[in-house]
């Protein structure tokens, strides 16, 4: 039974991929447009290639440094051999699953284009088509890793199913650090490009989004592959394959049977099937709705979270039996948490709804207040998803027999993280169609197509604006959930370590190290978004500078009779992305080993539950208040207050520009942030163990 269970995960994994094959395909099949439209898009694609190469050269000596460090404890019998092996593995898969996102995003945004001169359902089918890619390529590559390390430790080199796990948690470090480097590289290439080009092109020149004259615009259509793509495929994969691993791990602690470990991997590898089912339902009409067009991307999620919650009950029944069947009321509080979520989300950020109406409305009196209205609207919006998480954890831990047992509650909220991610290859993909519609619409500007393309890329553009921000709200709460399981699979692996117990027996807030390590968590997200913000804020002052100096230099350019400098302002955010991306994940590193070594594990869970408290609302209030300003200037550009080129427009990009590193560098990478500070606490827990100071 136990081989059956891992070679069925291990064919799941392989139909996801070979789905996301088979619509890579399908995507490729149509046709890119005119001449000048294939040119735009291989000047995107070459840019995009180039940084994600420059990157990865990076990253690899950043991850061969990391793998010397963890095979010289391994020598010193602080960690198991694998755990070195299975760090490598995860970054690997992390960044592969970025870049084949990346690969199709690039090769989709002029076919949407194109598409969308026929009609609005078939640029929305091969831009969600593209987006699939993205996610079954996301769940496939996850479900592949944790089935090939399960066979290995568990069938080929006998290991007991608690060491199987703990090596599995190690693979989680090395993803959420790949994921970091990308989330926030990407971020910051993206947003650097974004406030240069509307800092100068709209407000200064006075010129329309995406108009080719601006020189930061190829950089700008670049950046949005590089962050919202290959950045958020691989935070999103680091999320997957950390709630299923860490709900193994908790699994096996609460229950010692094989079956709690494999419950999370089939209900994983059901969630594939649902998912691939949902995309089929995902079809518009012509001249919808932006809540129409809504709709139809919420009929599949919501079709795929349906099926899953079915199938979820005989699937509990059949693998733990009927002693347990109640566990299946957690999985469905994280799915139920998921979808509500998104919706809270959506009313904060969509432009159908109130809160982004009044925001919009309150440009007519100038950026100042557009601001202070965004912010408002951030804060407040955290109130919902805290609620939700809070029941979320409730019912999970109680339903799945907390009262009697806390092993087995934590267990229940770490199946709600399961359950909550069980969709994630539809998900993501109504995520990763965002970015693929906002180039289509970069690339009918720049090609000159017809005003009714242009109102349909516009329409898919707004839209993937708010899946975008649906996405991430649904990534954050996920988050939230992963790092309370993390943190339990921290003080059981500290239990398990020779004299562990006693490091970490008292955890009362009254305990000065907790409290301490407590404080220091609650700071970390300011800290990590401060450092993130004054990286945007540098390298977008370098591309506005080159900007102008081209405006100026460059005779006739404002005319349209010469060339802009593209690559001049890619290469720009290409460095400065590159430079800036270091410190914030070398801070996300060192901090819990510091912490540990001079607090103690009892100070390391106190700085966990603090960053997980504060990031969780500090991620949640800049992703939505970046959606909202996004969606406010998405209003007004519509014909509301004036329309494009009005005061109000002019004050709504500035909005939109304060919000571009709140809801696509900092927000999202904190969420990546409150998990990798968990993983590397569990990584290098024999070592603090060992050489710590106070504790």
């Amino acid at each position: 039974m136990e081989k059956i269970i891992v070679a069925t995960t291990g064919a799941a994994s392989l139909i996801a991929l070979l789905f996301a094959l088979l619509k890579a395909k399908k995507v490729l099949k149509f046709d890119e447009g005119n001449d000048l439209m294939k040119k735009i898009s291989q000047s995107v694609r070459k840019g995009a290639n180039a940084y994600l190469s420059r990157q990865y050269r990076i990253v690899i000596v950043f991850f061969a440094v990391i793998f010397v460090i963890l095979g010289a404890m391994a020598i010193m019998k602080l960690l198991t051999p694998y755990v070195p092996f299975a760090f490598l593995t995860g970054g690997f898969f992390s960044g592969l699953s970025g870049f084949i996102g990346m690969k199709i995003a690039t090769a989709s945004n002029a076919r949407t284009a194109n598409a969308c001169r026929e009609g609005l359902n078939k640029g929305l089918r091969i831009a969600f088509s593209a987006g699939s890619v993205m996610g079954f390529t996301v769940v496939g590559l996850g479900l592949l890793d944790i089935t090939l390390w399960v066979f290995l430790l568990k069938f080929v080199f006998k290991l007991p199913d608690s060491e199987v796990t703990g090596a599995m948690l190690t693979f989680g470090m090395g993803a959420s650090s790949m994921a970091l480097f990308a989330r926030v590289g990407g971020g910051i290439f993206t947003k650097a490009a974004d406030v240069g080009a509307d800092l100068v092109g709209k407000v200064e020149a006075g010129i329309p989004e995406d108009d080719p004259r601006n020189p930061a615009v190829i950089a700008d259509n670049v950046g949005d592959n590089v962050g919202d793509v290959a950045g958020m495929g691989a935070d999103l994969y680091e999320s997957y394959v950390g709630s299923v691993i860490s709900s193994c791990a908790l699994g096996v602690s609460a229950y010692k049977s094989f079956g709690a470990m494999a419950l999370p991997l089939c209900i994983a590898a059901i969630g594939v099937l649902c998912s691939i089912v949902g995309t089929f339902l995902v079809k518009t009409k012509e001249k919808a709705t932006q809540k129409e067009l809504l709709g139809a991307l919420s009929r599949g999620t919501n079709f795929s979270a349906i099926l899953i919650a079915v199938v979820s009950l005989p699937l509990v029944y059949f693998i733990l039996g009927k002693d347990n069947w109640q566990l299946y009321f957690a999985i469905l509080s994280g799915l139920i948490s998921g979808v509500l979520i998104g919706q809270s989300t959506e009313y904060y950020t969509s432009d159908s709804y109130k809160p982004t109406k009044k925001l919009a409305e309150t440009s007519q009196t100038g950026s100042a207040t557009i601001i202070i209205n965004g912010l408002s609207v951030g804060m407040l919006s955290t109130l919902i998803p805290i609620i939700i998480v809070s029941v979320c954890v409730l019912v999970s831990y109680f339903v799945s027999g907390g009262a009697s047992s806390s092993a087995h509650g934590l267990y229940g909220i770490a199946l709600a993280a399961v359950g909550m991610l069980s969709t994630l290859g539809i998900t993501l993909a109504t995520d990763a169609y965002g970015p693929v519609a906002d180039n289509a619409g970069g690339i009918a500007e720049m090609a000159g197509l017809g005003e009714e393309v242009r109102e349909r890329t516009d329409a898919l553009d707004s839209l993937g604006n708010t899946t975008a921000a649906t996405g991430k709200g649904f990534a954050i709460g996920s988050a939230a959930l992963t790092a309370l399981a993390l943190m339990a699979s921290y003080i059981d692996k500290v239990k398990l370590l020779p004299g562990g117990s006693e490091k970490i027996s008292n955890l009362n807030i009254n305990n000065p190290t907790v409290l301490i390590g407590l404080f220091i968590g609650a700071c970390l997200p300011f800290v990590f978004a401060a450092l993130t913000m004054n990286s945007v804020g540098r390298a977008a002052q370098s591309v506005v500078m080159e900007v102008r100096r081209q405006f100026k230099e460059i005779t006739g350019l404002m005319e349209g009779k010469a060339d802009a400098d593209y690559a001049k302002c890619v290469d720009l955010c290409t460095k400065s992305s590159l430079h800036e991306m270091v410190l914030p994940t070398v801070v996300a590193i060192i901090v819990p080993v510091a912490v540990g070594i001079v607090l103690g594990c009892s100070g390391v869970v106190g700085m966990l539950a603090g960053a997980t408290a504060t990031g969780f609302l500090m991620a949640v209030f800049m992703s939505n208040s970046g959606g909202a300003w996004d969606n406010a200037k998405k209003y007004i550009e519509s014909g509301h207050f004036g329309g494009k080129g009005s005061e109000s427009h002019k004050a709504a990009v500035v909005g939109d520009t304060v919000g571009d590193p709140f809801k696509d560098t900092s927000g999202p990478s904190i969420n990546i942030l409150i998990k990798l500070l968990s993983m590397v606490s569990i990584v290098f827990a024999a070592l603090v163990v060992k050489f710590s100071i106070l504790g």
